[in-house]
């Protein structure tokens, strides 16, 4: 018997829990002025991954465009970006960076440049990628399923609630980073060759409904996204996720790089076309990069080589520019509706990472490291076709 009391207490806490958060949004949207937006569906979205710019700044980086210092959000503006994508940790006691406080004034500057939102909760308190997916501190004693994914939809509803009522509400919403595998694992039992597909499914379906139950209740046309690194892992992966019962939602979010892809550039429409056609979604390469040199110009040891190369494109800003156009051609040849480049403005500083000094992408970033971060031609990737 006590087992079912306990259960039955569980479950009315958890009632209760979104019937109070149901509440308080109501009351919120009533006092607001926002009127209800509807996603424009004929946008091609071009942007960048901005969550380092803050660090940057705070950590003395400068930005120049033609010698000119330059506020890299409102450049980005200006030079055609019209999305950008921001991480969301949990609770990162390690920075303080990609936590509320900092996504909260990225959203404002970006905003304030004319870019549209694609916030993307990690639900970590690090890095979430195909090898990691930790569960956040907070959370890593709930061993019930059910009182889990009510914290992650809570978690969730109220962090957009909070930005709501700062006037800084997403377009898009990406539930999870990269969820190749099972989301919110203890680090200590991380499992990345296989998927509780229940366990996982449940928690992403409770983001998902977070997001459609507070974009119902404030009239807001908020959209959601489910993201899976490498356009090969994403075949199999909505396949299974699909069977599984994953719920309904408007965006497939892709990781594309070549250098972890068994896709080549001239083969990536097969991968594209299939993904759109078989679910039905809008599609969008949220992540992908490349190089525009091989030189390093601090300590930190650059992620992107050249075993990041693809023939008939150099690692130079010629080539950068070039590959970048030809996948915005073939993502929208595709079908697809998006290509968003990862930390465009990781430029090098005298801060230091979990890994080095100075940064892992300056040499892939829009800007030349050896002439004070000098605005590359990469910028004309921003430009509509």
């Amino acid at each position: 018997m006590g087992n079912i009391f306990e259960k039955l207490y569980r479950d009315m806490t958890m009632f209760l829990t979104r019937i109070t958060l149901l509440f308080t949004a109501i009351i919120g949207f009533s006092g607001c002025k926002n009127k209800p937006e509807q996603p424009n569906t004929d946008t091609f979205y071009l942007g960048g991954d901005l969550s380092y710019v803050n660090e940057m700044l705070d950590c003395g980086a400068e930005y120049r465009n033609q010698g000119k210092l330059v506020d890299p959000y409102q450049l980005f503006g200006q030079k055609g970006a019209n999305i950008s994508r921001l991480r969301l940790w949990h609770n990162p006691k390690w920075t303080n960076y990609s936590n509320y406080k900092d996504v909260e004034l990225a959203i404002e500057r970006s905003k304030e440049a004319g870019m549209e939102i694609l916030l993307d909760f990690h639900y970590s308190d690090t890095w979430a990628d195909p090898q990691h997916q930790v569960i956040p501190k907070a959370w890593e004693n709930i061993s019930d399923l059910n009182a889990l994914s009510d914290s992650l939809y809570g978690y969730t509803y109220q962090t957009l609630s909070k930005l709501y009522a700062a006037g800084l509400l997403p377009d898009l919403v990406q539930v999870g980073n990269e969820t190749n595998i099972e989301v919110m694992q203890d680090s200590a039992t991380m499992n990345v060759d296989s998927i509780n597909w229940k366990r996982n499914i449940t928690l992403l379906n409770a983001g998902l409904q977070a997001v459609k139950d507070f974009s119902t209740q404030s009239g807001q046309g908020i959209e959601r996204m489910i993201h899976i690194a490498q356009p090969e892992n994403g075949l199999w992966w909505f396949k299974e996720a699909k069977e599984n019962g994953l719920g309904d939602f408007e965006w497939i979010g892709l990781s594309y790089y070549p250098k972890w892809s068994t896709y080549g550039l001239n083969q990536l429409s097969i991968a594209l076309d299939s993904l759109i056609k078989t679910y039905e979604k809008d599609l969008m390469i949220v992540e992908t990069a490349y190089p525009h040199t091989l030189e390093n110009v601090d300590e930190a040891h650059n992620i992107l080589g050249e075993d990041a190369l693809v023939e008939a494109y150099p690692a130079t800003p010629e080539g950068q520019l070039a590959f970048m156009n030809e996948l915005k051609k073939v993502t929208l040849e595709s079908g697809g509706r998006g290509v968003v480049y990862w930390e465009p403005a990781w430029v090098t500083s005298a801060c230091s990472t979990k890994w080095g000094q100075g940064s892992h992408w300056e040499n892939a970033s829009f800007f030349n490291g050896k002439k004070g971060n000098e605005a590359l031609g990469i910028f004309d990737f921003f430009l509509q076709f």
